[in-house]
């Protein structure tokens, strides 16, 4: 198992300690993902007027979001791959008894 990591990163503002086994530079890019949601959030009229515990909560309602968006796309992506796969695994067996039968036809050619 990796040593676990320590970093502090900037969040809205405030310096916060993250800790875990992923490396520094995706604790940074895990901050840099929430500062930019947070980001979006305030460009919505009157998110700055909200109390912090719905600031926080809409936050929380946005990443959840993303994240099964991200889900979904993935459940697709995994879905089109056994499609495909299944497509070639069909076509290569098409391919192999299609090489069986010229084989047979340019044996019978040469009798």
């Amino acid at each position: 198992m990796s040593a676990k990591n320590t970093t502090k990163v900037l969040i809205g503002g405030k310096i916060v300690t993250l800790c875990g086994y992923e490396s520094e530079e995706y604790l940074q890019q895990v901050a840099a993902y929430i500062n930019r949601k947070l980001a979006e959030l305030n460009d919505v009229r009157g998110f700055s007027r909200l109390p912090a515990e719905t600031k926080y909560t809409m936050l929380s309602l946005n990443v959840a979001d993303d994240y099964f968006k991200a889900k979904k796309q993935a459940e697709v992506y995994e879905e089109d791959l056994q499609t495909k796969d299944k497509e070639l695994y069909d076509l290569k067996h098409e391919l192999v008894t299609l090489q069986m039968k010229l084989e047979k036809l340019q044996k019978n050619n040469r009798q």
